[in-house]
This record gives structure tokens, sequence and C-alpha cells, in this order.
């Protein structure tokens, strides 16, 4: 499993740092205890180009896979800001 995790660690290297972070942050807190189907959408997630990783990141375009679309949502869930606490 760990050099499975290198191997997308290493693809999670984008052109866009954007990019970057997204899949590296789904790689790290989510990949791990995600159910197989979502791992494996992950993996052909990141054979895409970046434009078109792009446009599922920003909502333009959605997967047309569940499970990608699902793993998208998550990634894009991490662009969301954390509430702070106290904040009401």
């Amino acid at each position: 499993m760990d050099e499975l995790i290198g191997k997308l660690r290493w693809r999670c290297r984008r052109g866009m740092k954007e990019l970057d972070l997204l899949t590296l942050g789904y790689l790290e807190q989510h990949y791990p205890n995600a159910p197989a189907v979502e791992q494996q959408a992950f993996a052909e997630l990141l054979e895409l180009q970046d434009p078109q990783l792009m446009s599922y990141m920003v909502g333009r375009d959605v997967p047309a896979e569940a499970a990608a679309a699902r793993v998208v949502g998550i990634m894009r869930a991490l662009l969301s800001p954390t509430p702070m606490a106290g904040a009401d």
C-alpha cells in the first residue's frame, strides 16, 4: 500500500499549485479510508489533463461516473473554508 500511495503522491504533482493542493489533500485525508471504487476513480482522475481536472474543481463540468463525481465533490469541499469555532 505504501508503494501505491507513493506513486499516487507523485501523480498528484500537477502543473497548477491549486490542483496539487486538492489532489494531495484528498490523498492524505480521504483516500486511505475510501471505498475501492472511489480509490480507483481518484486514480483515474489523476490521468486527466489539468484543464479538465480544474473544470471539475470549479464546477464547470461534472464527471459522468458516479464514483468520480463523489471524489470530485470531496475534493471541492477541500476548497471550502472550515467554520471558525465560536463564529456565529
